[in-house]
């Protein structure tokens, strides 16, 4: 069985979806292992490297795709330029695909037609067993530690307190908005650099794990409402909840030097939470690193992809951040990816169980088909 991992093509991803420590176990079990020339170039592993652990180096993504029953990436499949082919035009038909996904419907429809087990690695479900598997919180661990650093960078003040010969100057308060995986490890990284810091969820059950990193809990009367869903991820409420909440977070944001946003819905777009009027309210001279920005943002003046500064604060919607870390980002990718791939390829065979929940849960398309809800839903939307 061939195990195919291409080079990402898409514009600034600097990850690859396999280590050589990880193609040694493919390859001590059995699977042969192709990789793309200069697959792991940007993450300076270099193609001797794989060759070193017993993969075969093919030189274009054409070859690599049109023999590999399995393809593992990090990106979902796009046009390649260079072969002027899309890359599920180039896979074997019936193969399986594992990579972040974001079907869309035209997306959907070559899986389909070519008849792709597809995996969409940020819907393996939050459960126990999959821990070793969650691709998401180890990238959201690595946002989150990457934005600090941003808006640290973009701030025009220290982070920690200094006592310099001109006087001592106050430590910098930072307000994270969301603790999930992203925004804890925000908070490390700020306390660590000396700011002050505070943290908003709306889910009362993470209070413990902001205090146990040294920042204060902003809390909110939730009344009766439940906030997290059954997979512990922050679910959509009721708009007058949402008033509250925004009342809330403007009194802080004014107060704040730096504030990082990180909430997220699955299957949603992100909810606005800084508004214009809200920014027009903050210091001049402060930053907001807006990581929800790749899903429509939490600040309303946030540009994906772009630095911009508005009423005299600065809004950094850099995308893709764990791509700017990705020596260690691609370790943990590859390890947690390794980890998925052992729980359907059994002694060299593709064994898809769809009793198993976390097959389940991220099975997207399988022998023509349409298997996950969700995407069902999205598929009968877009006219399919």
């Amino acid at each position: 069985m061939v195990i195919g991992i291409p080079k990402e093509i898409l514009s600034g991803e600097n990850r690859v979806a396999a280590l050589p420590e990880t193609v040694d176990k493919m390859a001590k079990g059995g699977l042969a292992v192709w990789v793309e020339s200069h697959a792991g170039e940007a993450s300076f592993i270099s193609d001797a490297d794989y060759e070193k652990v017993g993969a075969r180096v093919v030189p274009d993504a054409a070859s690599l795709l049109a023999q590999s029953e399995i393809v593992l990436k990090i990106q979902k499949p796009l046009m390649n330029e260079k072969e002027g082919r899309h890359e599920v035009d180039m896979m074997k038909e019936g193969a399986v695909l594992v990579s972040l996904l974001s079907p869309d419907v035209p997306l959907l429809q070559k899986l389909l037609s070519k008849k792709i087990s597809a995996f969409a690695l940020e819907w393996i479900p939050r459960i126990t067993r999959a821990q070793r598997m969650d691709i998401l919180s180890s990238m959201s661990s690595v946002a989150g530690y990457k934005a600090v650093l941003l808006g640290a960078s973009a701030f025009g003040k220290f982070l920690p307190m200094m006592t310099t010969a001109a006087g001592t100057l106050p430590p910098a308060k930072v307000l994270i908005i969301g603790a999930g995986v992203a925004g804890l490890q925000a908070i490390a990284t700020a306390k660590r650099l000396g700011a002050v810091v505070e943290a908003f969820d709306t889910r009362p059950a993470v209070k413990e794990q902001v205090k146990s990193l040294g920042a204060e809990f902003v809390e909110l009367d939730l009344g009766h409402e439940t906030t997290e869903d059954a997979g512990g991820y922050a679910k959509e409420l009721s708009p007058e909840f949402y008033k509250k909440e925004k009342e809330l977070i403007h009194q802080h944001v004014k107060g704040a030097d730096m504030v990082i946003t990180t909430a997220l819905i699955p299957g949603k777009t992100a909810p606005v939470l800084i508004t214009s009027d809200m920014v027009k309210d903050m210091k001049k001279g402060s930053v907001i690193v807006d990581l929800a920005v790749e899903q429509g943002g939490n600040c309303e003046l946030s540009q994906a992809g772009q630095t911009v500064v508005e009423h005299g604060v600065t809004i950094v919607g850099t995308t893709n951040l764990p791509s700017s870390v990705p020596i260690h980002a691609s370790q943990m990718f590859a390890k947690n990816l390794f980890n998925f791939l052992m729980l359907f390829c059994v002694n060299k065979e593709i064994k898809i169980d769809l009793n198993d929940e976390i097959i389940r849960g991220s099975l997207v398309t399988h022998r023509g088909e349409i298997t996950h809800p969700k995407v069902k839903e999205l598929y009968a939307k877009g006219g399919g």
